[in-house]
């Protein structure tokens, strides 16, 4: 009895020895009198990019597919499963696409002859079907004119895979002019592959035009509107700024096909559908049905912004189309168009009611300027035909709005000749912002996470637009969206909080995909027609964004920084408007750590929050099925003193709050 007494008070001795000496080897520094470097609004914002059915199919809530009949074939979308292209339909009818004309932007109408109007029906298939939920309303809106015969009524219902019929409402035409109709469906059940089906009385010849149905609760209940539950993902993010409408999206493969703001706005049955440039780029995911609507246009990305709280920062076309496909160049003695679509972008923006573009945005119904502060020339353009481009926007731009700020780009990789050649010729035009890219492993993200440390502090600030870690390679269909890839990402995002001196906004990227429509993986948040959630790098995302605090301050290790010495990466902050002090932890090791933490240069609560972010193992990802798996959990924690004792999980990244007196 007395020796197993003796042994236990060893080992006890032992363990605890163990746990000061851990927390001894981890015994970390903070200065919280001393402010280094403010942190700037936009320091964590998001990035918006047609790509993975973001905008048509995803954020944008039309449910038709095709409305309009433009895409390049126009009854893509539409299916008459009673009628045959190569027989009279005596028993049913036929739909037959007519061309208004080859000038404007709405080309096309559908002209429907139905000759026996109990065989006849027309389905839209939607985007990989329609989720639709039980008991909720959804608007519809058509042009029909009544060109002859007895056309009484059209029927529009909600169908499933086996035709039962899920709600429906009706229409009456009236005249042989085009007329708006609107009817609203209630759904019956739920289903995510709903579609709907038009169905007429009487028979004749009716033309169609504009077929349009959105749901009821778009975001703010707004016509036109987003999808409620991913604007919810994005504003819980707290961004400080939103990027459109893209990356490559705004090159275009070629001049013809890059995103014109002008064509974005205005009454949305007068906007041109264009094809998306991401239809056919990867032959592991073509999507030949993958077209822009441009429902989503600048007006509203303007406003979505407004609504999320995020500044503004539009990326418009410099000249050159993707270097990853033409590369087309517009000849510099033709580049004038392009810098005045910047300009009078900034004047839609910002301009009152007596400027040109000022009076349509607020015909548009804003009447006040958007407060736009940024504008991006050029997505990741490279090389010496990008610079002689990007003086004539500077020269432009700043004589006309010198308070804008510029973004400009070293092209798509963080490193290279192209890359060196791009940042030492923006530094000697002054460039106010540089945008860098990033898609590298895991480990690239651990390793570089002092990039910014030797950064010029006069230089350049640093635009880290778009980056992500990628599971097996960039552009591999097989990526994924796991813990490792996540944690490895935070690691770096306290690189980038460290040098808030240099980095002044950040964008994980692609930010949406819908799970049966995406080109490109990792991304941020995953949907389907009914359902979406956020991945563990949109909770990383969510726990920087959200704990941003306002001045930078020190967190050492011996006097050094934090980057990875026993696996352990670290930022602080302070938040001088909720009286805080926020240190984030990364802790990329197998095994828990014991942490001693000494905070200096306040007086502190005797408790704090833990805020903490961690999986089970590397490949750990959430799902469907498991939507938080992987998202933060608060727990209480107390100080002694000056002093923060804390065990780190293995494989976490953990935000300690700590209220100063």
């Amino acid at each position: 009895m007395k020796y197993n007494l003796i042994t236990k008070i060893t080992l006890c001795g032992l363990l605890l020895n163990g746990f000061y000496a851990s927390a001894q080897k981890n015994n970390l520094q903070v200065d919280v009198a001393k402010t280094i470097t403010k942190i700037q609004p936009t320091m964590y914002g998001v990035f918006f990019e047609d790509i993975n059915f973001a905008a048509d199919g995803g954020l944008y809530a039309e449910m038709i597919k095709n409305r309009s009949f433009e895409f390049e074939t126009p009854m893509m979308g539409w299916k008459e499963p009673n009628s045959d292209r190569h027989k009279l339909n005596e028993q049913s009818g036929i739909a037959n696409i007519i061309q208004y004309s080859q000038k404007g932007t709405n080309h096309n109408y559908c002209r429907v002859t139905v000759k026996d109007a109990s065989g006849y029906e027309l389905i839209n298939e939607g985007f990989r079907g329609m989720g639709i939920k039980k008991d909720l309303h959804y608007n519809l809106s058509l042009k029909a004119s009544k060109i002859s015969g007895d056309i009484s009524k059209i029927k529009i219902q909600f169908i499933d895979k086996n035709k039962k019929v899920l709600g429906e409402t009706s229409i009456a035409p009236t005249s042989k002019d085009w007329t708006n109709y609107t009817a609203q469906l209630t759904a019956t059940a739920t289903e995510a592959k709903a579609q709907i089906r038009f169905t007429f009385e009487g028979t004749g010849v009716i033309d169609l035009d504009v077929i349009s149905l959105f749901p009821e609760d778009t975001w703010k209940g707004r016509k036109n509107g987003m999808r409620a539950d991913l604007v919810q993902l994005l504003y819980d993010l707290k961004p400080g700024f939103l990027r459109f409408p893209g990356g490559c999206i705004v090159e275009g493969k070629t001049l013809a096909l890059r995103y014109q703001w002008k064509k974005s706005i205005g009454n949305v049955e007068d906007r041109e559908t264009m094809i998306n440039r991401w239809n056919t780029e990867f032959a592991h995911k073509l999507a030949p049905d993958y077209f822009q609507s441009f429902g989503l246009g600048f007006y509203e990305y303007f406003q979505l912004s407004e609504d999320i709280g995020a500044s503004p920062l539009p990326i418009l076309s410099c000249g050159m189309a993707c270097q990853f496909n033409t590369g087309e160049l517009v000849p510099m003695d033709q580049i004038d168009p392009y810098v005045q679509d910047a300009l009078d972008l900034i004047e839609f923006a910002n301009g009152d009611q007596t400027t040109a573009w000022g009076k349509v945005r607020a015909d548009m119904g804003h009447p006040k300027p958007f407060n736009l502060k940024f504008i991006g020339v050029g997505n990741e353009q490279w090389g010496p035909d990008y610079i002689e481009r990007f003086k004539v926007f500077q020269k432009a731009i700043k004589s006309k709005y010198p308070n804008i700020t510029i973004v400009s780009g070293t092209g798509p990789f963080p490193d290279g000749d192209f890359f060196d050649y791009g940042m030492a010729a923006l530094k000697k035009l002054n460039a106010e912002i540089v945008d860098e890219h990033y898609y590298k492993d895991p480990a690239w993200f651990r390793k570089n996470v002092t990039r910014y440390d030797n950064y010029d502090r006069k230089g350049p600030k640093i635009f880290a637009g778009e980056y992500a870690a990628q599971s097996v390679e960039i552009a591999s269909p097989d990526n994924k969206n796991n813990w490792e890839c996540a944690f490895s990402e935070a690691a770096f995002m306290t690189g980038m909080e460290r040098n808030a001196e240099v980095v002044h906004l950040t964008s994980y990227a692609p930010l949406l995909a819908h799970v049966e429509g995406w080109q490109w993986t990792p991304d941020m948040i995953w949907f389907n027609n009914l359902q979406s959630y956020g991945t563990p790098n949109y909770y990383v995302q969510k726990l920087f964004s959200n704990n941003k605090g306002t001045d930078l301050i020190k967190i050492t290790k011996d006097g050094k920084p934090v980057i990875g010495e026993n696996d352990l990466f670290a930022s602080a902050v302070k938040d001088v408007n909720s009286k805080e002090v926020i240190l984030k932890i990364v802790n990329t090791a197998a095994t828990a750590q014991n942490v001693s933490i000494d905070v200096k240069g306040t007086k502190l609560d005797t408790k704090g929050t833990a805020i903490i972010l961690k999986g089970d193992g590397l490949n750990d990802e959430n799902s469907f099925d498991a939507p938080t798996k992987i998202s933060p959990k608060e727990s209480e924690f107390k100080l002694k003193g000056s002093q923060v004792q804390y065990d780190f999980p293995a494989y976490s990244v953990t935000v300690l709050k700590i209220k100063m007196k």
